[in-house]
């Protein structure tokens, strides 16, 4: 984002001017970061963190990403991380999605045409993302996704899809209830491609919202994966989880951003 001198710090008290930061429509400093191939990527992936957690705890999976000749970018949500705000406090779950969109777009613009994933993550991701189909939402630049109890749409994106109600209650109370419930509504919706990752011993995101995403869902290219045994954060699971975890996203991915850039089906 466009570089202006302010004395504003992180919590972590490091200047904003000296870090790679956006700047939202709340005039909120947000931290970027950024996984640059050598050459002209394939396509643009923006990572989406979940609730409590950043953006750096994704540089294993965004190297990989790179490794495909796709350039990765990600912020640390308001609240969250290096960023600005109450710490796990937002006044409306759409200023996640602003707030995303504003990074697309801003990144899109030195890549036009190239083809837009998005990869989210758990509870903030699973409200955030799939509003995104609500009737007065617009996708805007994002082609496809992978979900997960750990992932969900937009070329690819790591998401959950609907999370265990009581988790939310006490994270976020009754603001991401309602988000979830408009969530559910908005599940006929949703025509991206996806790929949904889900842990069959995840205690935060019930299995069953992984099956009624793609029970309800349209899309005609959507895929679910279960790790029996696993947990909630796949991506930072036994290495055998983990490996393989990467390696459903490493060719869904590669399958798809082709598909994208012909235009055929993958």
């Amino acid at each position: 984002m466009p570089e202006e001198s302010s004395p504003k710090r992180t919590p972590q008290n490091i200047r904003y001017q000296d870090l790679p930061h956006l700047v939202n429509a709340d005039g909120q400093y947000l931290f970027c970061k950024y996984w640059k191939p050598a050459g002209t990527p394939k396509a643009l992936v923006f990572v989406s963190h979940g609730a409590g957690e950043h953006c750096g705890r994704y540089d294993e999976l965004a190297q990989m990403l790179v490794g495909l000749e796709l350039l990765v970018f990600a912020h640390d949500h308001v609240g969250h991380g290096q960023s600005e705000g109450e710490r796990m406090v937002v006044s409306d779950f759409h200023v996640f999605i602003r707030d995303v969109l504003q990074h697309v777009d801003f990144v899109q613009k030195d890549y036009p045409g190239v083809p837009v994933f998005l990869l989210g993550h758990s509870m903030v991701l699973a409200a955030k993302v799939l509003n995104l189909v609500l009737p007065n939402m617009s996708l805007g630049p994002i082609d496809a996704s992978v979900l997960s109890r750990n992932k969900t749409e937009v070329d690819l994106y790591n998401t959950d899809p609907l999370i265990c109600r009581a988790g939310l209650k006490v994270c976020f109370g009754i603001q991401l209830l309602n988000a979830v419930s408009r969530v559910e509504r908005a599940l006929p919706k949703l025509t991206l491609p996806f790929l949904l990752l889900q842990g069959s011993a995840d205690r935060l995101c019930d299995s069953k919202g992984a099956y009624l995403l793609m029970e309800s869902a349209k899309s005609q290219d959507k895929t679910l994966k279960i790790y029996e045994g696993a947990y909630h954060v796949l991506h930072k699971e036994l290495p055998e989880v983990t490996n393989s975890v990467f390696h459903e996203i490493n060719m869904w991915v590669s399958q798809r951003t082709a598909a994208v850039r012909t235009g055929s089906p993958p």
